[in-house]
């Protein structure tokens, strides 16, 4: 699958340059001339990569980093902004609001190359290790839960154990079938407190439309 690169360049040549540079270096190029076309954008598609210029017209470079790294969902997108402003202070402005890297116009293909290649490094490392991050969490609360179960769970089947050794033989048989449905359930809690609390490999599946949960069996 292509790496997909979202380039945002209001001149038009330069566009077309970029575009077919990354074409050619087996890029998925998505483009637009502006920050708001290019959040019109990202509603559809997230790249891995996003090159902008600072200067453009209804929403330069600066302002579509700042909203786009403040987003959880695309912050983990690696952002180059594109500038002729070379000065230390220009490089700095553009590193508060987020930026990852910055080049400066003229820019050499190989170089422009090199930083993508870097990027997406980065980017896929990050994913990596966010993913890492999500897993440990649902472990560690699937773990806390199944302990937090187990412990009045114990106390029911202590508390049902005395229950049946004081009830009478013939008092027993009177709720024989009601103690076959609460030691069923017993033995699904206790199930269910064990596959919780040695989840190893969590997966996510569908619940519902709106819900997801943890896949068990």
């Amino acid at each position: 699958m292509k790496n997909k690169i979202l380039v945002v360049e209001d001149e038009k040549d330069t566009l077309f340059i970029l575009n077919k540079l990354l074409s050619k270096n087996d890029y998925q190029v998505y483009t637009s001339t502006n920050g708001q076309e290019a959040l019109e954008i990202l509603n559809e598609v997230i790249p891995e990569v996003i090159i902008a210029d600072w200067t453009m017209p209804v929403m330069d470079g600066l302002e579509f980093c700042n909203i786009v790294k403040k987003n959880e969902k695309y912050k983990l997108i690696y952002f180059i902004i594109l500038t002729a402003r070379a000065s230390l202070k220009d490089r700095v402005t553009g590193l508060d609001v987020g930026a990852d890297d910055f080049l400066v116009k003229p820019v050499q293909n190989q170089e422009l190359l090199a930083r993508i290649r870097s990027g997406i490094r980065i980017h896929n490392l990050q994913n990596e290790l966010k993913s890492i991050e999500h897993d440990r969490a649902i472990i560690e609360m699937a773990c806390t839960i199944g302990h937090k179960i187990n412990n009045p769970l114990s106390s029911l089947i202590i508390t049902l154990n005395n229950i049946e050794d004081e009830l009478k033989s013939g008092g027993k048989k009177l709720y024989e079938e009601d103690f076959h449905v609460i030691n069923q359930s017993i033995e699904r809690i206790k199930t269910l407190v064990n596959d919780l609390t040695n989840l190893k490999n969590p997966e996510v599946i569908a619940y519902t439309d709106d819900k997801k949960m943890i896949k068990l069996d």
